[in-house]
């Protein structure tokens, strides 16, 4: 049985080398971050968060299980260091996204006008996204951010398939209830 890069390093940072985890920070960091923003909308939480996880695969790594995928196992430390971080600083209502981190989410617009109004409407977003619950800001994130299918956040997040697209579902009905509200 083949198994993938991620176990072969996982594998190499059991027997303490180290130097394996610079392979798992050049192919994640940037998922990680960009995780981490969607879920706590501030690049300077999500920067330390990613780092953070990369720390915490590093003091895991002894109880990695080699039989399982690597990502969902990193994506469970990246959403738990974003969920405590959320209760800890209760930062639902008191951070601001930063639109300047978020630029790859906005399309191009032909004239001035429609720059702005799109601009107004991702900022309306992402208002009304930061007065979500984490498991909402998690699934719209997942899916309409990250692009994930169905199938692979029901993967990454071990549920049903039929769960995940509930619970979709049920964010966007809450999401833009929010942001009707303004």
């Amino acid at each position: 049985m083949m198994r993938d890069d991620d176990i072969l390093i996982m594998s190499q940072l059991k027997r303490g080398k180290v130097k394996a985890l610079a392979g798992l920070v050049e192919k994640y960091k940037k998922q990680a971050y960009f995780l981490a923003l969607g879920m706590l909308g501030n690049s300077d939480d999500a920067y330390d968060i990613s780092q953070e996880a990369f720390l915490r695969v590093y003091s895991s790594a002894k109880t990695f299980d080699e039989t399982q995928k690597f990502f969902p196992w990193f994506y469970s430390i990246v959403a738990n260091l974003c969920r405590n971080l959320l209760r800890k600083r209760q930062v639902n209502a008191a951070r601001s996204v930063d639109m300047a981190d978020v630029e790859y989410l906005l399309t191009d617009s032909t004239t001035p006008e429609s720059t702005l109004v799109e601009k107004e409407e991702k900022e309306s977003l992402f208002r009304a996204m930061r007065k979500l619950n984490f498991a909402d800001k998690e699934i719209i994130n997942l899916n309409h951010f990250r692009m994930m299918s169905y199938d692979e956040i029901a993967t990454l997040l071990d549920i049903p398939k039929g769960t995940v697209m509930s619970r979709l579902y049920y964010a966007r009905k809450r999401l833009a209830k929010l942001m009707e509200e303004g």
